[in-house]
């Protein structure tokens, strides 16, 4: 009673309210200072995401230019199949390098042969890629700054080398002199007489030649049998055309299946897909073994 006379009791109410007001704003300053915190936190989180980020695509970039350098090195920088214009253009620039001493590196390489150990110490990283031309004539020097590989119509035996300047000749490349081209099928010969690219003869047949039996059993061995002695008889008659030619240089093109018959008179052989009457499948043949493929590793 004596606070309420003395206005003490109202006093003590407003004081009540403050103490509650201070201890709202002490709980609303301790809420921000944690929700601060958390802030803190997550930014502190974001940013260990974000380098994280940072640094993977940093790795994931290295390695992709890594990939890129390792397919670069694992194909040809250049590939072009020559005219007959732009091939003697390249042999004429091959022919005019001139160097030190052993400066340039010369080889036949043959497919049907492990890459020979001077090759591989000549091209160092580049080497499988002259395996994978191969066969081919490859060539290059000690600077790197030459770097071919050819294809060869008419291929020397393998040969490894360094010398001063390319070796190389071109008759491997293009038709010279007097030669024979002779295109032979199971049910089909052709041959040319040429002088360089110019055709002075022509002699050409085609055989009849059983067609594919429907039956099996006894009829169709007898088939395959009479059909073998067709060939064989064709090809007989082909070794006589050219036996009567008896030319120095023969190049047999053709059929992969029965050309290798003819090996032992063949200056060089190569499978062509050449189809339709004799002079014009040889002159079709005569396109593909010249043809000349440039590949620069």
């Amino acid at each position: 009673m004596l606070d309420r006379l003395l206005g003490r009791a109202s006093l003590k109410e407003r004081v009540a309210e403050l103490e509650e007001a201070n201890h709202h704003l002490e709980r609303q300053l301790d809420a921000e200072k944690e929700r601060r915190a958390d802030a803190a936190t997550e930014r502190q989180r974001a940013e260990a995401e974000v380098n994280r980020l940072e640094d993977r695509v940093a790795e994931l970039q290295d390695r992709v230019e890594r990939l890129q350098d390792e397919e670069g090195e694992s194909t040809f920088r250049a590939e072009e199949t020559l005219s007959r214009a732009r091939l003697s253009e390249v042999l004429d620039r091959l022919e005019s390098v001139e160097t030190e001493p052993e400066g340039v590196f010369t080889a036949y390489v043959d497919a049907e042969r492990s890459l020979p150990g001077p090759v591989r110490d000549a091209f160092g990283d580049r080497a499988s890629l002259v395996a994978s031309a191969a066969p081919c004539l490859a060539v290059t020097d000690d600077a790197g700054l030459l770097s071919a590989c050819l294809s060869v119509p008419a291929p020397p035996s393998p040969f490894t080398g360094w010398a001063d300047t390319v070796q190389l000749e071109r008759s491997w490349f293009e038709p010279t002199d007097e030669h024979v081209v002779a295109l032979v099928r199971s049910d089909l010969f052709a041959m040319g007489e040429y002088d360089g690219r110019e055709q002075t003869a022509f002699h050409g047949f085609d055989s009849e030649l059983k067609s594919q039996h429907s039956k099996g059993g006894f009829s169709q061995s007898r088939f395959e049998r009479l059909r073998d002695q067709q060939i064989d008889s064709h090809l007989d008659r082909c070794r006589a055309a050219i036996e009567e030619v008896s030319p120095d240089r023969l190049y047999v093109v053709g059929e992969g299946s029965v050309i290798h018959e003819f090996e032992d008179l063949s200056t060089a052989m190569k499978p062509v897909d050449a189809t339709g009457e004799p002079d014009a499948a040889l002159d079709d043949a005569v396109r593909s073994l010249w043809t000349v493929r440039l590949r620069v590793p």
